[in-house]
């Protein structure tokens, strides 16, 4: 029996089925094979990708209300008190919370370049209190950080205003491996915040550095590390910025920049 012929529209019809599978045959990758990530969203290409940066943001809010915990002594190469309660503004903002805004600032612009973050307090609450600066200081080492770095704020005279960079000076069996790298460090910091608009302390010196051989979070480090005095809470002009949203995120990003300087060179 002849067959009929296929009409031309099947015909066309059947020529496009065939190109879109053999379209999608070529697209199919052997068993195994994986796919090359897009380099825009590759962790790899983030600048800290792979950098761990411990931040401490200082007093804990509850260190007023456990005072005797506070108080009892511990050794950092001298006998230091294990915390303090920190200062405030003369209308009441704390230390404790200014720092932890900034801590908490930080850490979202360090994650954006890539870096995995460690806290070494997680609350910021009357209820808790430390921890001790022995422990604040050995954090860094503790969770395989690359960096520390403590954030404070000053209770100076009033008419004293500006921050300031302190890196460990040099005690003997404590200090003597981290003294050249804190060293650095302190400048890139140093660095990022007066790019940021921020001004050196008019105490210390007025060069917006200082060196401490009696801080407990300095000597017992055993990574690169520097504490910064952001502002002076007791001055009306640095109070004004340290409670301002805006001027705590110009803080972060003054210090983002420095640490990421710090770490890619």
């Amino acid at each position: 029996m002849r067959v009929p012929p296929i009409p031309r529209a099947l015909r066309q019809v059947a020529v496009l089925v065939a190109l879109a599978c053999c379209a999608a045959l070529a697209t199919v990758q052997p068993a195994g094979a994986t796919r090359a990530p897009l380099a825009e969203s590759s962790p790899a290409a983030l600048p800290l990708a792979g950098i761990v940066v411990a931040i401490d943001p200082g007093h804990q809010l509850g260190n007023s209300t456990h005072l005797r915990q506070i108080n009892r002594l511990v050794w950092v190469g001298l006998w230091k008190p294990c915390n303090t309660t920190g200062t405030a503004t003369n209308s009441g903002f704390p230390e404790a919370t200014f720092t932890w805004r900034v801590a908490r600032a930080l850490r979202t612009r360090l994650r954006a370049l890539g870096a995995t973050v460690r806290m070494t307090r997680t609350t910021n609450s009357r209820d808790d209190w430390g921890p001790c600066v022995g422990a604040r200081g050995r954090f860094g080492a503790r969770v395989h950080a690359d960096v520390e770095i403590s954030l404070h704020g000053d209770g100076a005279a009033s008419s004293q205003h500006g921050f300031f960079v302190i890196r460990p000076g040099l005690r003997r069996g404590y200090t003597g491996d981290i003294l050249k790298p804190s060293h650095r460090f302190a400048r890139a910091v140093h660095a990022g915040l007066l790019a940021a608009g921020f001004h050196r302390s008019t105490s210390y010196g007025g060069d917006g550095y200082d060196v401490r051989r009696d801080l407990g979070t300095l000597n017992m480090a055993d990574v690169p590390t520097v504490m910064v005095e952001l502002g002076n809470m007791r001055n009306a002009a640095d109070a004004r910025c340290m409670t301002s949203k805006s001027c705590r995120g110009r803080y972060a990003a003054g210090l983002a920049s420095g640490i990421r300087h710090y770490l890619v060179r």
